[in-house]
């Protein structure tokens, strides 16, 4: 039994005419008549009941019938998800995130999933170093990462998305968290909370602003993750230099004030080159288009 068999078997059913299903099919009449007799010979039984006026199921067709449709509709589905999945429109998505782009990327990307790709699944990773997720994305555990370049690891590309400036985060009632601006020698003798140095874009950044300004800090304790290191300067642990993205995160007790002389730290989507995936390839250029944009408006 074919395919086809329960193609025409369908028309002919539906039409209960063999004329009109064999136009319906774009075939001449014989062969269909051909077709359903062969089907007819394959189950056993006669599916039809043929008068000179009009066709009927018989009580064999009867029972086929919706076991035939059932089956078609199965086999439509499947094709139509292998050919989602092969033009890029469905399928599994894993994207990491650095710690700062966790709370204003991230419900971006989420929210284009949702609009332009809804039949995709997407698994997001949240507060990944750069070395964590260039060495992810070469070992294809993940398939695109939002970071803080450079990458070191070969084979992995990337453009630039946005150019942040850093801030403050400051416990509110803290002296500097009433200025309107500050600069980066306002911070000296101050408790800084930073990222693990060592693998940290944004802590190397962080520490080369305070090189550049000649400004000695307090006491300084390293943070692995964003959303802790907000939460201890809510606490009154010590002030950070952040990424601008990190505003996103609004805290009880925690304000953000803009840094004068504080120097900026990027974001880039990140993918492997020898990417072939048109899921992945799809989803990075909207990605490329829409993210870029939305960091264009805000700083305008």
């Amino acid at each position: 039994m074919e395919l086809r068999h329960l193609r025409y078997f369908v028309a002919v059913a539906q039409h209960r005419h063999f004329g009109r299903a064999a136009d319906d099919l774009n075939i001449s009449q014989p062969p269909l008549s051909q077709q359903i007799r062969q089907l007819e010979r394959e189950l056993g039984a006669e599916l039809f009941a043929r008068t000179t006026r009009r066709v009927e199921l018989t009580e064999a067709g009867r029972v086929f019938y919706p076991d035939a449709v059932a089956i078609l509709a199965e086999v439509d589905a499947a094709r139509a998800r292998v050919q989602a999945l092969a033009e890029g429109w469905s399928g599994l998505l894993r994207i990491g995130f650095a710690g700062s782009a966790s709370y204003r990327q991230l419900p971006q990307v989420a929210r284009l999933v949702q609009h332009f790709l809804p039949h995709v699944e997407l698994q997001m990773s949240s507060e990944m170093l750069t070395p964590e997720q260039e060495q992810a994305l070469a070992e294809s555990r993940l398939d695109l990462g939002i970071l803080r370049p450079p990458v070191r690891v070969p084979g992995i590309a990337t453009r630039t998305l946005a150019s942040e400036p850093l801030i403050l985060a400051a416990p509110a009632g803290h002296p500097l968290s009433a200025r309107e601006e500050i600069s980066v020698a306002d911070l000296a003798g101050e408790s800084l909370l930073t990222y693990p140095g060592a693998r940290s874009v944004v802590a190397a950044r962080v520490a080369e602003t305070l090189r550049a300004a000649g400004t000695t800090i307090g006491r300084s304790r390293e943070v692995a993750q964003t959303s802790s290191m907000i939460a201890l300067v809510a606490a009154g642990m010590g002030v950070a230099l952040v990424p601008d993205s990190v505003r996103a995160l609004t805290m009880e007790g925690v304000t953000y004030v803009p840094v004068a002389d504080a120097g900026t730290v990027d974001l880039a989507l990140a993918w492997r080159e020898d990417e072939t995936s048109p899921l992945i390839v799809r989803f990075r250029d909207l990605l490329l288009t829409h993210l870029a944009a939305n960091t264009h408006e805000r700083a305008a």
